[in-house]
């Protein structure tokens, strides 16, 4: 079965009484096609007067994309319920599938007879509903981090919020590079097209890999140049 909106706010409803005792408020449900997940639990930050952290303005997505049983949909749904309850009552975890995320999933799993896991096991058809091979025009962002690693950020096609990604993104602490690239790789498909100021890490021969036929774009404040 596909998520759908009815559905995914139904089984919120019933697992928020049956094993979260009713405590989460209700939460924006969104329907996604991404390609690089199957939910997500999506909130901003804010830093009171006394420099704590506080999440704010929940919201869970979750893919309609993917054909899934009803119990793997559902472990999903309450995988991004956890993250939702932590999130929400404002609780520290070690990272973001951390002690006190595991210590809850385990205790649902056992009391439940759930099969909550940290990632989904993708099998060879559902692999198959996620590649995309149409050839399509990105823009992408490579940024090099200090600390070695190295990340990708699809853009969206506006040529003024990718410079002002660009920008921002160079001049951020713990960036060494940026460089822009326009290709039709079926590759970048997979991504969501925005200009956020995060990337998602990748390693740097699968990067030089997918963008060997790639076009570097040079960017200045007048705009985007493309090189022949």
């Amino acid at each position: 079965m596909k998520a759908t909106i009815d559905y995914v706010q139904g089984r919120f409803d019933h697992y928020n009484r049956h094993i979260f005792g009713g405590m989460l408020p209700p939460v924006p449900i969104e329907l996604s096609k991404a390609r690089t997940f199957l939910g997500k639990c999506v909130y901003k930050r804010r830093r009171s007067l006394f420099g704590k952290v506080q999440c704010y303005d929940f919201r869970l997505r979750i893919n309609a994309l993917v054909d899934l049983s009803e119990d793997q949909l559902d472990d999903i749904i309450l995988h991004e319920m956890i993250h939702y309850c932590i999130g929400y009552r404002q609780l520290h975890d070690t990272s973001a599938h951390g002690r006190l995320f595991r210590q809850m999933m385990n205790d649902i799993n056992a009391r439940f007879s759930r099969h909550i896991t940290i990632s989904h096991r993708y099998t060879a058809a559902e692999r198959a509903q996620l590649t995309d091979t149409r050839q399509r025009q990105h823009w992408v962002a490579v940024v090099a981090f200090s600390n070695g690693r190295t990340g990708i950020k699809v853009l969206s096609g506006n040529v003024a919020r990718i410079v002002d990604y660009y920008y921002k993104v160079k001049a951020a602490k713990g960036v060494e590079s940026v460089e822009v690239y326009t290709t039709d790789n079926p590759f970048f498909n997979r991504y969501p097209h925005s200009c956020a100021l995060r990337a998602h890490y990748l390693d740097a021969d699968t990067i030089r890999r997918e963008l060997a036929t790639a076009t570097r774009a040079e960017v200045s404040s007048e705009g985007l140049t493309v090189r022949s």
